[in-house]
């Protein structure tokens, strides 16, 4: 559905894109749909800029927007089933998006570490990622994100998710697939 010119049927919270700010658009705002990927979406408003809407709040676009987010948590909670396994964790991780960039942290090499160990009653889950750019007001969101999304996978009970900027990120980080998406190859 991306690039689809949308009027807002209701108030809406967005995040500001880079700035990570919160603001609210009110009903009958005017935003064109630029990306709509792991149930979220990423809008330019007729103001100009970028913002993130929630997938929890896809009715305020319209039906068939609630319909993809249904199906993204359909598939999400398809992959949620049986015992722990790491492999489940890099599934979750890959549906994490960048708003700004279509490519999933994981494609685009935000992931530096993922480290499981036994706790008691699951697993607890160790992070470590970066940003394409360390001034990023997105970073707590993307965060927020991946804790969100490694909850979500069995067995996990606990996740810590460290954000750091050694090594730096650049462009020979992202996968082969991000690279040719991306205009890189």
């Amino acid at each position: 559905m991306a690039r689809a010119a949308v009027t807002t049927l209701r108030d809406v919270e967005v995040l500001g894109i880079p700035s990570g700010e919160r603001e609210r658009l009110p009903a009958g705002s005017w935003l064109v749909v630029q990306q709509s990927l792991g149930g979220q979406f990423t809008a330019m408003v007729e103001r100009g800029g970028l913002v993130r809407i929630d997938g929890a709040d896809a009715d305020a676009l319209g039906p068939e927007y609630e319909e993809e987010v249904r199906r993204a948590r359909e598939e999400r909670a398809g992959a949620a089933e049986g015992p722990f396994d790491e492999q489940k964790v890099w599934e979750a991780l890959g549906q994490v998006y960048d708003p700004e960039i279509p490519a999933s942290i994981v494609e685009l090499g935000l992931v530096y570490l993922v480290a499981a160990e036994p706790v008691e009653g699951g697993h607890r889950v160790a992070v470590k990622m970066t940003l394409t750019a360390p001034a990023c007001g997105i970073g707590p969101v993307l965060v927020e994100d991946v804790r969100r999304a490694i909850l979500g996978v069995p067995g996990v009970k606990d996740v810590e998710v460290e954000l750091v900027f050694e090594p730096p990120w650049d462009p020979s980080r992202m996968s082969e697939a991000a690279k040719l998406q991306l205009g890189f190859l």
